[in-house]
């Protein structure tokens, strides 16, 4: 049925009762039977009583109207009726109390030095607290901060044509009408902008939502990327070590220089790449406990690393090689104590030799005989043989020196300096292992409820808490959640507050901070995941657009594109996703 002009087709009262019967939301009519195309006048009136009765039972005071005022076409009363019914079953839950005022002047804030809301007349002409409602819930559809400030006409008419075009917002009068006169009328505005309100209060809804899965996928992901870097990490250090061990094998040695060389690279090892390696096992070791412990945060199952990787796995395989390296060195010393005691025997014999020399000349000297012009002949002989002797001393002192080459213990590779490196390593490790702990502990209790928020929360319960009594009839929490930018139906509301106030007819401050909270705090669990992903899905299937749509990174949309399965339309099957992470203790 088209209406063309309120001033004459309401006055049968048909039309009237049809758009109450369909903003009522009630399943049967609430009228009964009422006459259909009217003809008399007694009828239409019949009808518009009606119409006005079913007004005035929803608690609306009428004021100067009655049947025959729209059956004589009054368009002054019947435009003043209109409002009073926009007021009623459009605007009225937002409206009490200045709650859709709040809701603006708080959804603003952060743009209040360019303009101030303080109602909704002049306020709104500059089109800049407009612009500012959708930038705040919806930044990717306009730029604020590229607009010029002064230009009200092109700010509003941007306003207007992205609210239509993006939100289904419809213009309800144009940009002449609240910017080309003195004062904007107070009830369209208000009208207008509480399709804002209704728009972007359940898109704060997918948002809350998405953010949710969103810190949730972020944690997810970062342990799937840890184990990722576990896995990798355990297999090149296992590599390595087999790279070690079969240079070692290939190696071989058949002299003194050879083996000495061999045992001082060995030394080098120990010192850098082995150390390197003990570094990096202990990282591990730490990386894996930290693993299990970010999961255990957050309630999610242990991880269980393929065969072959498991920590106890990487310790069998670090023992293997510690094994093996104890071999090599005790090769090494074994033939180096064998060249050593064979120098040993060697100085020995030269040592032995040289002294009898010695003496052999020390006795030809005492016994010289003849003439003094032969004596000296003979001594400056043996003087001359003597003098050589330094040269070959020098020989022994070397052969000395590689004799008493210093061999470690060949019942231990370890040595003090070892020690003390996986000393400092183990109170590294320890330190670092009691830092990572303490802040996952903070991580499961952080919350996002800035003191910021916590204040907004509270000068909202001080407004719509008129009385002083520091507790919330049902009527003022509703008006705070809504100042909040939070609507629920009128029985899923009731509940709440029956719960929240514990089955009083009041709530208290802590109640009313305790319920906020409840519902601002993402705790990554997974009660409070479904109803995320249920929040995404509506009533359907949640598809990759959806994820897009309710504000995921990309990255976290192409991870659960691979971590989430799959139903036979294609569609996320979230809920055994859900289901197949978390413990079931949760």
């Amino acid at each position: 049925m088209k209406i063309t002009d309120l001033s004459t087709d309401l006055s049968t009262g048909e039309i009237l009762i049809q758009l109450l019967e369909i903003i009522s939301g009630e399943e049967t009519s609430p009228f009964g039977k009422y006459n259909k195309n009217p003809k008399l006048r007694i009828q239409k009136v019949e009808n518009l009583n009606k119409a006005l009765d079913f007004i005035r039972k929803r608690g609306v005071h009428l004021t100067n109207i009655g049947s025959e005022d729209i059956v004589d076409c009054n368009g002054k009363l019947i435009l003043g009726l209109i409002w009073t019914i926009i007021l009623r079953f459009t605007i009225a839950d937002i409206r009490q109390g200045d709650r859709l005022l709040l809701w603006c002047q708080r959804k603003t804030a952060p743009y209040s030095q360019d303009f101030s809301i303080k109602d909704f007349t002049m306020s709104w002409q500059s089109g800049l607290a407009l612009c500012a409602l959708i930038h705040r819930h919806r930044p990717d559809l306009l730029d604020y901060y590229a607009l010029n400030k002064g230009d009200k006409h092109k700010n509003t008419q941007l306003a207007f044509d992205v609210a239509e075009k993006h939100l289904g917002i419809p213009k309800l009068f144009g940009v002449e009408d609240i910017v080309d006169v003195v004062k904007p009328d107070e009830r369209s505005v208000m009208t207008y902008v509480a399709q804002y309100f209704h728009a972007f209060s359940s898109l704060d809804k997918v948002g809350t939502a998405g953010r949710r899965i969103g810190q949730f996928g972020q944690v997810v992901q970062s342990v799937w990327e840890m184990q990722n870097d576990y896995e990798r990490r355990v297999r090149a250090l296992m590599a390595a070590t087999e790279g070690i061990q079969r240079q070692w094998s290939s190696q071989t040695f058949s002299n003194y220089p050879d083996a000495k060389r061999l045992l001082q690279d060995f030394e080098t090892y120990k010192v850098s790449l082995k150390r390197e390696w003990i570094v990096e096992k202990s990282f591990l070791d730490s990386l894996f406990g930290n693993i299990q412990t970010k999961l255990k945060t957050y309630n999610i199952k242990p991880y269980t690393p393929p065969a072959g990787l498991l920590v106890q796995d990487l310790d069998s395989y670090w023992e293997q090689h510690i094994a093996i390296e104890a071999q090599r060195k005790r090769t090494l010393n074994a033939f180096i104590k064998e060249i050593k005691e064979s120098l040993t025997q060697r100085y020995a014999e030269a040592a032995n030799g040289f002294e009898e020399k010695l003496s052999s000349v020390a006795f030809s000297l005492a016994n010289l005989e003849g003439s003094l012009e032969v004596s000296i002949g003979l001594s400056g002989t043996r003087l001359d043989r003597l003098k050589a002797r330094p040269t070959e001393l020098t020989r022994l002192d070397a052969l000395l020196s590689l004799s008493y080459t210093v061999l470690d213990n060949p019942f231990t590779i370890y040595t003090i300096e070892d020690l003390r490196f996986d000393l400092d390593l183990l109170s590294q490790s320890l330190q670092k292992k009691y830092t990572f702990v303490e802040n996952q502990i903070i991580a499961r209790s952080k919350t996002n409820i800035t003191p910021e928020l916590l204040e907004e929360m509270t000068e909202t319960f001080n407004r719509v808490c008129k009385d002083g009594s520091n507790k919330l009839k049902f009527e003022e929490f509703k008006a705070a959640l809504q100042a909040q930018g939070t609507f629920y139906p009128e029985d899923k509301a009731l509940k709440i507050f029956a719960d929240a106030a514990a089955g009083s007819e009041t709530m208290s401050f802590d109640q009313y901070l305790d319920f906020m909270k409840s519902i601002q705090e993402d705790k990554t669990g997974p009660k409070q995941l479904e109803e995320a992903f249920d929040t995404i899905a509506g009533e359907g299937e949640i598809t990759e657009s959806d994820l897009y749509r309710s504000g995921l990174a990309p990255p976290l949309v192409e991870y659960f594109k691979v971590v989430i399965p799959r139903k036979a339309n294609n569609a996320f099957d979230y809920k055994q996703y859900i289901s197949s992470i978390f413990t079931s203790s949760d």
